[in-house]
């Protein structure tokens, strides 16, 4: 069952205020606000502090000031204070603070606080869906930003359509069949490393349909029930991983194929005796999902829940 604890990456960290978007003089207010934050990003990079503990290297408004403006993006309001987004590129316009650098996220991820860990991961996202919306997917002219960099806008007369994010839904699920969880790994994984199944949901499916269908492509075993658990923004680079809980009759084959290297029943003793060497990293949805299963008290009746 769902504790109500947020996934990494996800919860209240930031108050979005979508309403100040429309402010078409909303970078203008955003620079006389000596409180505003500045979070400075080149490419899927953003600017930090390794030590001693990592932390983002927010910035004062001479980077903002120093940036073409159609390079910032409001994110909102980060502990009460306005947070914006500038994307350097490669040269920053400004010289860095002694120490700082600019590091990818998913290795920095878990040493981060979580309210920072989901700042990067929002900022990261939209970091990445700007790059690939440069140009218009009808007409193929430039897009220029909107809504304080939340869309863009087509700039040919008579096409101006306008693209907002967009994320790539993908289920991820916990198999059981009352005493095992099956997992799987990839051959690209550490030796070793087993985790949940999971795949993108495809075009005219429901998220449960999806459920039934990567688990039997991925293992040929059939799903009997499915349970929604919770989600967890996973920017790498821009999908929605939907956790779900699922139920197969007990002493299901397993059929390996797809993209798997290996996929087995593991027992509740099997999996902790593995330790941190067989669960996925501990900031994933699918190390909650097994984590959870794992304190669960065992019951005949599960595989039939």
């Amino acid at each position: 069952m769902d504790s109500g604890r947020p996934n990494f990456f996800a919860g209240p960290y930031i108050d979005r205020r979508a309403e100040e978007r429309e402010d078409v003089e909303w970078a203008r207010a955003a620079l006389e606000d000596p409180q505003t934050l500045y979070l400075l990003g080149s490419g899927t990079r953003h600017l930090v502090y390794t030590q001693p503990q990592p932390r983002i290297a927010f910035l004062g408004r001479d980077m903002a000031a120093a940036a073409d403006h159609s390079r910032l993006v409001l994110l909102g309001w980060f502990r009460e204070r306005r947070c914006v987004l500038v994307e350097a590129g490669d040269e920053p316009p400004v010289p860095l603070p002694d120490q700082a650098s600019f590091e990818e996220l998913r290795g920095l991820a878990p040493l981060l606080a979580g309210e920072e860990a989901g700042l990067l991961a929002y900022a990261r996202a939209l970091s990445i869906w700007r790059s690939r919306q440069r140009y218009c997917g009808a007409c193929g002219a430039p897009t220029a930003p909107q809504r304080a960099g939340h869309s863009m806008r087509c700039s040919k007369e008579g096409c101006e359509q306008e693209f907002f994010p967009r994320l790539d839904p993908a289920i991820i699920v916990l198999i059981t069949d009352g005493e095992r969880a099956l997992l799987g790994r990839q051959a690209a994984w550490p030796p070793g490393r087993y985790s949940t199944i999971a795949g993108f949901v495809e075009p005219g499916e429901s998220l449960e349909d999806a459920v039934a269908r990567e688990v039997m492509e991925e293992t040929g075993v059939a799903v009997t029930a499915a349970r929604y658990d919770s989600s967890q923004p996973w920017p790498f680079p821009a999908s929605i991983m939907i956790g779900f809980r699922a139920w197969a009759r007990p002493r299901s084959p397993v059929r390996v194929s797809g993209e798997l290297e290996d996929a087995r029943w593991f027992t509740r003793e099997q999996i902790r005796a593995g330790g941190s060497d067989l669960l996925p990293y501990v900031h994933s949805i699918s190390r909650r999902l097994i984590v959870e299963w794992l304190e669960e008290q065992p019951s005949r009746n599960d595989a039939a829940s």
